[in-house]
């Protein structure tokens, strides 16, 4: 079973790198033509800053994933985490204290490796393009909180799971999933007030006349959203966007401030729209819904295999590893279960997305707005406007740029603000 687990994990990793790879070439034959409907935001030069950037960026990502594949390979194939297991055990904590120390360790190991690729993409690759505007005070300061918070919140998680496992053993994977939800839901709430704002500044949108396009938008919408506020983003990148975040009366809309001075406010009020049509059509709770329908069933099936004495034994490992131990190896082959389901999720995403581009279409009744404010994030963001169909297929959580504004362009009122 070792030998297959392991040709299927090679197989499935091969194939995303083909992906990568057919993706890049992709780009490579079609990406020194200018989209129709692109020709005033992006020309030929810019086309190839945009290429070099998607490839310099790949580039990192791949060696990135293939040092953490190659860590994966030695440290679940190879038996050392048998060996780290039996270390942590053995300091002779109770199991909660020793699960904190097994998760604990493992974050921070796999954080401090991956540091050295997180600066050489901001400090590097951003800068070359002309995006990174964080400075090293920044970075540290962000990694520390990061990291403060990251912690607290894993070892809040541990040590609860651990004790609902302790306390009902036989029914632990209920009351696990519904901890779980209702923790999310907190998060969700608490979030925007409490974790975000540590790490940029929120305010009240101060682009004359802006506010007031917003609230009759919203009128029209017959939404009441808490807020829509900029964010600093401009602090740390040159990258422009967007995002709903919170939930009940705590939701909000938060723009980037490189986004306002980019946009017009038609094309501002326009990806609003697509925002709000994510809330009316019911995206958030559906969302939720089906990640809480997988969490359960994950929940019970979990409940099940960490119960099964040769769970270990699929990877070669002794019967006695601990809990923790056992979960990684779960985690392991749940992951190779679930990765025909990445391509599903996606589309479901970008049916979502389609949903809010009709809706903000049909709120505005001018598609052409989104369109060209489409267009502008993509000239600004360097974003790849020729990914391989099967690529996008894959990880694509939004319909590729280009299909999306001749879609926009295709409806009724295709028009632009002046």
């Amino acid at each position: 079973m070792k030998i297959l687990l392991f040709s299927l994990f090679t197989a499935i990793t091969a194939f995303t790198y083909w992906l990568r790879h057919i993706n890049l070439q992709h780009l490579k034959q079609h990406g020194d033509t200018v989209p129709m409907g692109f020709e005033n935001a992006i020309d030929v030069e810019k086309l190839q800053r945009s290429s070099a950037y998607t490839f310099d960026s790949s580039r990192l990502g791949l060696w990135d994933s293939l040092l953490d594949n190659v860590l994966l390979i030695f440290f679940l194939f190879g038996g050392l985490i048998a060996v780290y297991d039996r270390n942590v055990v053995s300091i002779g904590a109770s199991t909660t204290v020793s699960a904190i120390l097994f998760f604990l360790l493992l974050t921070w190991v796999s954080t401090l490796l991956g540091i050295p690729f997180d600066l050489y993409g901001t400090f590097r690759i951003e800068a070359r393009y002309g995006f990174n505007t964080t400075t090293p005070r920044i970075w540290l300061t962000d990694f520390f909180k990061s990291q403060i918070i990251g912690t607290i919140l894993l070892t809040f998680l541990i040590t609860v799971i651990f004790q609902l496992i302790q306390w009902s053993y036989l029914n632990w994977w209920l009351w696990v999933w519904g901890f779980m939800a209702l923790f999310s839901l907190f998060m969700m709430f608490i979030s925007p007030y409490v974790i975000e704002p540590l790490f940029n500044k929120y305010e009240p949108v101060t682009e004359e006349g802006l506010e007031d396009d917003i609230r009759i938008m919203m009128e029209k919408a017959g939404l009441k959203v808490g807020k829509v506020l900029q964010m600093d983003a401009s602090k740390r990148s040159r990258h422009s966007n967007a995002y709903f975040t919170g939930i009940g009366r705590v939701k909000r809309i938060v723009l980037y401030d490189t986004l306002i001075k980019q946009m017009s406010h038609a094309e501002i009020v326009a990806i609003l729209a697509h925002e709000i049509g994510h809330w009316k059509k019911g995206h958030i709770w559906k969302r939720l819904l089906w990640a809480e329908s997988m969490a359960l069933a994950g929940s019970w099936i979990s409940f099940k295999l960490l119960a099964w004495p040769g769970l270990p034994s699929l990877l070669g490992l002794p019967a006695d590893i601990s809990l923790p131990a056992k979960m990684v190896v779960l985690g392991f082959v749940a992951s190779l279960a679930l990765f025909p389901l990445g391509p599903f999720s996606a589309w479901r995403s970008r049916c979502h997305e389609r949903e809010a581009d009709d809706f903000a279409s049909e709120l505005t009744g001018r598609p052409g707005d989104l369109a060209a404010a489409l267009v502008k994030m993509s000239a600004e963001n360097l974003s790849n406007l020729f990914p391989h169909p099967l690529y996008a297929g894959f990880y694509f959580s939004h319909p590729p740029t280009v299909a999306r504004v001749n879609w926009l362009r295709s409806l009724p009122g295709n028009t632009t603000a002046a």
